[in-house]
């Protein structure tokens, strides 16, 4: 039975009249979400995470080559260097690093911020390509050449730099460019570490400071894609892997809490002594490759007893977790061989600072890097330290000295990062010992207490204060709606106008634009005023005789502004107070330099429709 074309346009017609509801919700069941696309843009970045630290690895091996003239660990080569050896190699590092900075920066021009907290907290997510680059081949120096710093520091650098410019390039909004930023740093850990869940809470607590699911899943998703392109190349092996122990009595956990005061307290002075070390290093007002040939001179001064404290820490850290200081052949203090664990015992303790000077002075001097594995290092020499204290007096005699050097370990990050869930997992994932739980988390949240109360912030958030920037990495309400930040909402800036203006520009731009309102800038693209429409109809019929008016002239001052790390529901009130659609978005309120704005509808909006959830749940 044939059908005519105009019967099946009836039927048809019929059909969509009669069951329209139904298809649009097939459509919006099937539609490609913004989720599923930020999904997707995470995947991206993990593969670029993954090959960035594929490239690193080879990259190392080049530099390690040219300066170190021998295949293996830096720590490794040290040894079997001669003094002369040990002591120029660090320094001739420091000023090939501290040259690529100079001539690299200087080449490519002056730039934005390259600090990944610094552009989420206070920028809107661009991170320059260049100036990233120079950092990431100067940090491939200086670690290549003994400098006492982690490379983690330059993947996550790159990683993050090469999502942020495939944002910039896409030309997405500022809050997907901070996502891809966090998703670059959740790909740079989880690579360099074998670590997808670190990573993924790395890029949340620490960089994004968020928990909520609409960003943390796409971090895991970079972090998943990064760890298995990684895996492919490198395999599966855990970075550290000591003798295995059961726990099994609450009778052997007070140690570790003794533990964590110590780590705490031993974390807060390292943090001090960094932040006197940079200010030191900053007042000899010399270039920047004279102050890391000098940070590398005095690594070589300390190398020249103690070579051990040679680029991250990897290995030597490995040796405390397998108990194997207390039998190598070059174990030494002051020219004396080791006859008894008081020997060992003052050998490790003295390793300990060694290593904490030496890294004291690589990061002090500005050298380009990660503090993670040096700061591991430094809780395993801490915790083996005080492990061994105890089997001195008689005490903990069941327990392995490597036990409390990997629960150390844990316990410093968390003393340093001032995030325990993050070094709770991270110590975890590289070790791959479950038994190892229970102490490692009384560790860690005993030493963030200790660590809180002597120095109030992070290794990450210093820098940051110093500038004037708050940063707050917990949420107490994880994902709820008045928890998110005006970076999460923050778009394009209205189009700014300069202060030497004239009436006719303004009049054309307002003529062009929606805007009821624009800000001026002056040359450092600081917010120093307000043009409002309503101010310039008394010169509409001007003459001739007001061509001389400029923008300066007819502006207000500056209003209330808001910065990217804001919550929402603090700046509600400058919201609800404000007469503008788009609400000025600076980088702090100190420095003032437009960089987006907040739109007030959305925000309000937005606030609407979790007060009207919140009335729902509780009908």
């Amino acid at each position: 039975m044939r059908i005519s074309a105009a019967n099946f346009i009836v039927k048809f017609h019929a059909f969509l009249r009669r069951d329209w509801r139904r298809l649009f919700r097939i459509r919006e069941k099937i539609r490609f979400s913004e989720e599923a696309f930020h999904l997707l843009l995470a995947a991206g970045v993990g593969v670029l995470g993954g090959l960035v630290n594929l490239f690193y690895y080879y990259a190392m091996e080049s530099v390690k080559s040219l300066f170190l003239r021998h295949p293996g660990d830096p720590v490794e080569v040290a040894e079997i260097m001669d003094t002369w050896g040990r002591l120029i190699t660090p320094a001739l590092g420091g000023l090939a690093a501290g040259l690529v900075l100079y001539l690299g920066l200087k080449l490519v021009g002056p730039q934005s911020s390259t600090n990944i907290l610094e552009v989420v907290v206070a920028g809107d997510g661009k991170l320059p390509l260049r100036s990233g680059l120079m950092k990431f081949l100067s940090s491939l120096v200086t670690i290549g050449s003994g400098g006492s710093i982690g490379r983690e520091g330059g993947i996550v650098q790159l990683s993050a730099t090469l999502a942020s410019k495939w944002g910039q390039l896409a030309k997405w909004p500022p809050y997907r460019l901070r996502m891809l930023v966090g998703c670059g740093a959740a790909s740079g850990i989880a690579a360099a570490y074998n670590a997808p869940i670190a990573g993924a809470v790395f890029a949340s607590l620490i960089v994004l400071g968020n928990f909520s699911m609409n960003l943390f899943a796409p971090l895991v998703c970079s972090s998943v894609v990064a760890t298995m392109v990684t895996r492919s190349f490198f395999g599966i092996k855990s970075w550290y892997s000591p003798a295995p122990f059961d726990f099994t009595r609450v009778t052997q956990l007070p140690w570790f809490v003794l533990l964590g005061l110590a780590t705490g307290a031993f974390g807060s002075m390292f943090l001090r002594l960094l932040q006197v070390s940079e200010e030191l290093f900053r007042k000899m007002k010399a270039p920047i490759y004279v102050r890391l040939m000098l940070g590398g001179l005095l690594v070589g001064i300390i190398a020249l007893e103690y070579p051990e404290v040679w680029g991250n820490g990897y290995v030597v850290t490995n040796r405390l977790l397998h108990d194997q200081f207390a039998n190598e052949a070059t174990q030494r203090i002051f020219q004396f061989q080791f006859t008894n664990a008081y020997w060992v015992l003052l050998f490790l303790l003295a390793l300990l600072f060694a290593k904490m000077l030496a890294t004291l002075a690589t990061v002090g001097s500005g050298a380009v890097g990660g503090v993670f594995t040096p700061t591991l290092f430094l809780g395993a020499s801490l915790g083996a330290t005080f492990g061994l204290a105890l089997k001195q007096l008689g005490a903990a005699p069941a327990i392995p000295v490597a036990v409390f050097a990997l629960v150390g370990m844990g316990s410093m990050l968390s003393a340093t990062t001032r995030s325990p869930l993050l070094a709770m997992i991270m110590v975890f994932e590289m070790s791959l010992d479950y038994s190892l739980m229970p102490p490692l988390m009384l560790a860690c949240v005993v030493s963030i207490l200790v660590a809180a109360r002597l120095h109030p912030d992070s290794i990450y958030t210093e820098p940051l204060r110093r500038k004037g920037l708050q940063v707050s990495q917990e949420n107490e309400r994880l994902g709820a709606a008045t928890e998110r930040t005006v970076g999460d909402l923050m778009g394009a800036p209205v189009p700014p106008v300069r202060e030497n203006a004239t009436l006719k520009q303004l009049a054309s731009r307002f003529l062009t634009s929606p805007n009821n309102f624009l800000p001026v800038v002056d040359a450092k693209h600081q917010l120093i005023g307000l043009v409002a429409l309503q101010d310039l109809k008394e010169y509409l019929n001007s003459g001739e005789e007001l061509s001389a008016v400029i923008a300066y002239d007819v502006m207000r001052p500056p209003p209330v502004c808001v910065t990217p790390n804001q919550r929402l529901l603090e700046v509600l009130p400058v919201v609800l107070a404000s007469e503008q659609r788009n609400i000025p978005v600076v980088t702090t309120l100190k420095e003032n330099r437009l960089i987006g704005a907040l739109a007030r509808a959305e925000v309000l909006g937005l606030f609407s429709e979790a007060i009207a959830a919140g009335s729902k749940a509780h009908v």
